[in-house]
């Protein structure tokens, strides 16, 4: 027996949290019978459907992604952009893990193990993400100081973080600059840089947690080794 919103993040639906929406908007049927209870458990016998659709486990599957620009780290699109989805070859039907914006490049993992996903993504988790910005002018010690610290975005304060100068092209009167950070909210260091007048004009994302993109070019692929997911596992 497990619990009614494990199994269906195990079958690559969703995660455990809007696995838990799905069942208490009345989406979920076990054996021809609507359930909306929370922490409902099911056995192999039951018959799961979600939307009318039945649920059968799949096969594990995670993979990391050199995302390039233009393309989108959703699974949907009104105006059918590419997505990160549509660049890995599965067998299954995988998902991105968090969100990169649509001109950001770099790693972003892909999976139908809903738990892991659950894992790496819950806000209580202060797994590090690596950042290559290029903005214009000439970043001052002073703002990284004041970036690292922490600043107050949409009325919270974000987490202490690491802003340092990589390098400065004087003939473009552009900056390199190193960020880690541990948070993910939407366009975070896009906003922490314009918040002290800083314009990005290129971002990638280098390194998340120890998984790094050695080996990878602009839109290419690798799957995770067992060492690796189990090391994501030990995250929590």
């Amino acid at each position: 027996m497990k619990r009614l919103n494990k199994f269906i993040s195990e079958c690559g639906i969703c995660s455990r949290r809007e696995a838990d929406n799905l069942i208490i908007s009345g989406r979920v049927v076990i054996n021809g019978k609507v359930v909306s209870e929370l922490g409902t458990k099911v056995s192999e016998k039951d018959i799961v459907e979600v939307d009318g659709k039945v649920l059968k486990e799949e096969k594990k599957e995670y993979y990391l992604l050199y995302k390039p620009r233009e393309v989108i780290s959703t699974t949907h699109d009104e105006v059918n952009r590419k997505s990160v989805v549509d660049l890995v070859k599965s067998k299954g039907r995988v998902y991105p893990v968090g969100r990169l914006d649509y001109d950001t490049t770099g790693i972003i993992l892909l999976t139908n193990d809903g738990e892991l996903s659950n894992i790496l993504t819950h806000p209580k988790r202060d797994i590090e993400k690596m950042y290559v910005a290029k903005v214009k002018g000439f970043f001052k010690k002073g703002d990284a100081i004041t970036l690292s610290n922490g600043i107050v975005l949409d009325g919270v304060m974000t987490k202490k973080a690491s802003f340092k100068l990589k390098k400065y092209n004087k003939k473009t009167d552009t900056s390199y600059v190193n960020v880690i950070i541990t948070e993910g909210r939407n366009h975070q260091v896009k906003n922490m840089f314009n918040y002290l007048g800083y314009d990005v004009l290129k971002l990638k994302r280098e390194r998340y947690a120890f998984l790094d993109l050695s080996g990878l070019k602009s839109g290419e692929y690798r799957a995770l080794s067992l060492k690796e997911v189990k090391k994501l596992y030990s995250l929590k």
